[in-house]
Protein backbone atom coordinates (compact mmCIF):
# COMPACT_ATOMS: atom_id res chain seq x y z
CA UNK A 1 0.00 0.00 0.00
CA UNK A 2 1.65 3.17 -0.87
CA UNK A 3 2.15 5.88 2.08
CA UNK A 4 -0.25 9.05 1.60
CA UNK A 5 1.12 12.29 0.49
CA UNK A 6 -1.86 14.12 2.35
CA UNK A 7 -0.44 15.39 6.05
CA UNK A 8 -2.29 13.30 8.67
CA UNK A 9 -5.19 15.22 10.77
CA UNK A 10 -4.97 15.95 14.05
CA UNK A 11 -8.03 17.24 15.60
CA UNK A 12 -7.37 19.24 19.46
CA UNK A 13 -10.59 19.13 21.87
CA UNK A 14 -11.27 21.85 24.65
CA UNK A 15 -9.79 19.27 27.11
CA UNK A 16 -6.54 19.16 25.51
CA UNK A 17 -6.66 16.06 23.96
CA UNK A 18 -5.01 15.40 20.44
CA UNK A 19 -6.71 13.08 18.71
CA UNK A 20 -4.87 11.13 15.32
CA UNK A 21 -8.04 10.96 12.48
CA UNK A 22 -5.27 8.83 10.91
CA UNK A 23 -4.99 5.71 13.54
CA UNK A 24 -8.37 6.95 15.16
CA UNK A 25 -6.45 7.19 19.12
CA UNK A 26 -5.72 9.88 20.93
CA UNK A 27 -1.61 11.08 20.92
CA UNK A 28 0.22 13.26 22.92
CA UNK A 29 2.87 16.13 22.28
CA UNK A 30 5.80 12.98 22.76
CA UNK A 31 3.65 11.43 19.68
CA UNK A 32 3.54 14.45 17.47
CA UNK A 33 7.26 15.12 18.52
CA UNK A 34 8.29 11.75 17.46
CA UNK A 35 5.91 11.95 14.03
CA UNK A 36 8.21 14.57 13.33
CA UNK A 37 11.39 13.12 13.66
CA UNK A 38 9.62 10.37 11.86
CA UNK A 39 9.37 12.72 8.93
CA UNK A 40 5.40 12.36 9.22
CA UNK A 41 3.59 15.39 8.34
CA UNK A 42 0.28 16.40 10.06
CA UNK A 43 -1.95 19.48 10.46
CA UNK A 44 -3.55 20.56 13.45
CA UNK A 45 -7.19 21.66 13.78
CA UNK A 46 -9.53 22.66 16.90
CA UNK A 47 -12.19 20.70 16.89
CA UNK A 48 -14.46 23.32 18.17
CA UNK A 49 -13.41 26.27 15.30
CA UNK A 50 -11.79 24.35 12.62
CA UNK A 51 -8.89 26.40 12.76
CA UNK A 52 -5.79 25.81 11.55
CA UNK A 53 -3.40 25.57 15.34
CA UNK A 54 -0.72 23.87 14.13
CA UNK A 55 1.92 26.14 14.69
CA UNK A 56 0.73 26.87 18.37
CA UNK A 57 1.46 23.40 18.61
CA UNK A 58 4.68 22.87 17.44
CA UNK A 59 6.21 25.69 19.07
CA UNK A 60 4.37 23.73 21.85
CA UNK A 61 6.55 20.93 21.23
CA UNK A 62 9.52 22.74 20.92
CA UNK A 63 8.73 25.14 24.57
CA UNK A 64 8.59 21.41 26.16
CA UNK A 65 11.32 20.10 24.52
CA UNK A 66 13.23 22.87 25.68
CA UNK A 67 11.98 22.59 29.11
CA UNK A 68 13.63 19.06 29.38
CA UNK A 69 16.46 20.56 29.04
CA UNK A 70 17.47 20.05 25.90
CA UNK A 71 18.00 23.18 24.44
CA UNK A 72 18.79 23.92 21.10
CA UNK A 73 17.78 27.22 21.18
CA UNK A 74 20.71 29.89 22.71
CA UNK A 75 19.39 32.31 25.03
CA UNK A 76 20.95 35.24 22.53
CA UNK A 77 18.53 33.50 19.35
CA UNK A 78 15.60 33.75 21.12
CA UNK A 79 16.17 37.57 22.50
CA UNK A 80 16.73 38.43 19.05
CA UNK A 81 13.77 36.51 17.68
CA UNK A 82 11.79 38.51 20.13
CA UNK A 83 13.54 41.33 19.03
CA UNK A 84 12.12 41.20 15.11
CA UNK A 85 8.51 40.47 16.69
CA UNK A 86 6.76 44.07 15.70
CA UNK A 87 10.25 45.28 13.39
CA UNK A 88 9.92 46.24 9.92
CA UNK A 89 12.25 43.41 8.92
CA UNK A 90 9.60 41.06 10.62
CA UNK A 91 8.35 39.29 7.18
CA UNK A 92 11.84 38.59 6.54
CA UNK A 93 12.63 36.18 9.42
CA UNK A 94 10.39 33.22 8.96
CA UNK A 95 11.78 32.75 5.63
CA UNK A 96 15.76 33.51 6.40
CA UNK A 97 14.88 31.04 8.67
CA UNK A 98 13.30 28.49 7.25
CA UNK A 99 16.42 28.85 4.38
CA UNK A 100 19.03 28.35 6.89
CA UNK A 101 17.69 25.44 8.64
CA UNK A 102 16.90 23.89 5.43
CA UNK A 103 20.32 23.96 4.41
CA UNK A 104 21.75 22.85 7.62
CA UNK A 105 19.31 19.88 7.36
CA UNK A 106 20.86 19.26 4.15
CA UNK A 107 24.64 19.37 5.00
CA UNK A 108 23.62 17.71 8.21
CA UNK A 109 25.07 14.11 7.27
CA UNK A 110 28.34 15.76 6.58
CA UNK A 111 28.75 17.58 9.19
CA UNK A 112 28.26 14.20 11.31
CA UNK A 113 30.86 12.34 8.80
CA UNK A 114 33.23 15.39 9.69
CA UNK A 115 32.68 15.67 13.40
CA UNK A 116 33.27 12.06 13.47
CA UNK A 117 36.63 12.10 11.75
CA UNK A 118 37.91 14.89 13.77
CA UNK A 119 36.37 13.69 17.08
CA UNK A 120 36.76 9.76 16.24
CA UNK A 121 38.96 6.92 16.69
CA UNK A 122 42.01 8.76 15.25
CA UNK A 123 41.71 11.68 17.98
CA UNK A 124 41.37 15.27 17.84
CA UNK A 125 43.00 15.25 14.82
CA UNK A 126 43.39 19.11 14.72
CA UNK A 127 40.33 21.33 14.13
CA UNK A 128 39.62 20.49 10.68
CA UNK A 129 35.84 19.41 11.24
CA UNK A 130 35.25 23.02 11.90
CA UNK A 131 36.29 24.60 8.43
CA UNK A 132 32.84 22.87 7.08
CA UNK A 133 30.34 24.66 9.84
CA UNK A 134 32.35 27.84 9.85
CA UNK A 135 31.51 27.68 5.78
CA UNK A 136 28.05 27.06 6.34
CA UNK A 137 27.46 29.93 8.75
CA UNK A 138 29.60 32.22 6.32
CA UNK A 139 27.47 31.12 3.78
CA UNK A 140 23.80 31.77 5.93
CA UNK A 141 25.77 35.12 6.95
CA UNK A 142 25.93 36.01 3.07
CA UNK A 143 22.60 35.17 2.26
CA UNK A 144 21.33 37.38 5.22
CA UNK A 145 22.98 40.20 3.89
CA UNK A 146 21.56 39.86 0.54
CA UNK A 147 18.53 39.40 1.80
CA UNK A 148 18.46 42.37 3.94
CA UNK A 149 20.27 44.73 1.01
CA UNK A 150 17.56 43.87 -1.19
CA UNK A 151 15.23 46.19 1.09
CA UNK A 152 17.65 48.54 1.44
CA UNK A 153 18.01 52.06 -0.61
CA UNK A 154 20.45 51.79 -3.53
CA UNK A 155 20.91 47.90 -2.03
CA UNK A 156 21.28 46.26 -4.96
CA UNK A 157 23.83 48.92 -6.68
CA UNK A 158 26.75 48.41 -3.72
CA UNK A 159 29.37 46.57 -5.30
CA UNK A 160 30.68 43.50 -2.85
CA UNK A 161 33.38 44.38 -0.60
CA UNK A 162 36.02 42.15 -0.43
CA UNK A 163 35.99 40.00 3.08
CA UNK A 164 38.18 41.42 5.72
CA UNK A 165 41.38 38.72 6.73
CA UNK A 166 40.73 36.46 9.87
CA UNK A 167 41.88 37.62 12.66
CA UNK A 168 44.89 34.98 13.49
CA UNK A 169 43.45 32.08 15.92
CA UNK A 170 44.97 32.20 19.58
CA UNK A 171 45.66 28.92 21.36
CA UNK A 172 42.91 29.36 23.55
CA UNK A 173 40.29 29.68 21.16
CA UNK A 174 41.14 25.92 19.60
CA UNK A 175 40.74 24.53 23.13
CA UNK A 176 37.71 25.78 23.57
CA UNK A 177 36.51 24.91 20.46
CA UNK A 178 37.69 21.56 20.86
CA UNK A 179 35.67 21.06 24.48
CA UNK A 180 32.58 22.64 22.67
CA UNK A 181 32.77 19.97 19.78
CA UNK A 182 33.23 17.35 22.16
CA UNK A 183 30.32 18.40 23.75
CA UNK A 184 28.15 18.47 20.91
CA UNK A 185 29.23 15.21 19.96
CA UNK A 186 28.72 13.87 23.60
CA UNK A 187 24.60 15.53 23.11
CA UNK A 188 24.88 13.69 19.65
CA UNK A 189 25.71 10.38 20.73
CA UNK A 190 22.88 11.05 23.86
CA UNK A 191 20.42 11.69 21.20
CA UNK A 192 21.23 8.39 19.06
CA UNK A 193 21.20 6.43 22.34
CA UNK A 194 17.56 7.88 23.02
CA UNK A 195 16.30 7.52 19.41
CA UNK A 196 17.57 3.67 19.82
CA UNK A 197 15.69 3.03 22.71
CA UNK A 198 12.42 4.47 21.55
Amino acid sequence: MAKSTEPVTIKKYANRRLYNTGTSTYVTLEDLAQMVKNGEDFVVYDAKTSDDITHSVLTQIIFEQEGKGQNLLPINFLRQIIRFYGDSMQMLVPRYLDMSIENFSKEQNNLREHFTKTLGIGGMGGIGGFGMLEEQVRRNMEMFDRTFKMFLPNGRDEAPTAPAAPAAPQAGDFDELRRQVADMQKRLDKLGDAGKKD
